[in-house]
């Protein structure tokens, strides 16, 4: 026999939750900090400052106005492990969708 205490499904009665009295009206604090959009937003413009310099730095190499071969190889590196750094992000936040979109419901 089924219990009746169970409810429907074996899921129990439905209640309303109790909210506290001191703060009804009042809306859940927003968390400190950037959110992801914007954090995503100023990577991708620091990884396209950082590629506009590296390769201003590499046409003044070509072009003789700068001689230090040393600081236009650093800041092609950085500018290069920046970028690769964004793209496995990117990959990572792809992969994740792919399976959030598989899940079934």
């Amino acid at each position: 026999m089924a219990d009746p205490t169970l409810g429907v499904g074996g899921l129990g009665s439905i209640r309303p939750i109790d909210l506290p009295s001191s703060h009804p009206a009042s809306k859940p604090a927003a968390p400190e900090g950037k959110d992801f959009k914007t954090f995503m937003l100023e990577s991708l413009d620091k990884v396209n400052q950082l590629q506009t310099e590296a390769d201003a730095g590499v046409q003044k190499l070509l072009t003789g106005e700068a001689d230090n071969v040393a600081e236009v190889f650093s800041a092609s590196r950085k500018a290069g492990i920046a970028f690769d750094l964004l793209m496995e992000i990117r990959n990572k936040l792809m992969d994740a969708y792919t399976e959030i979109k598989q899940m079934r419901v």
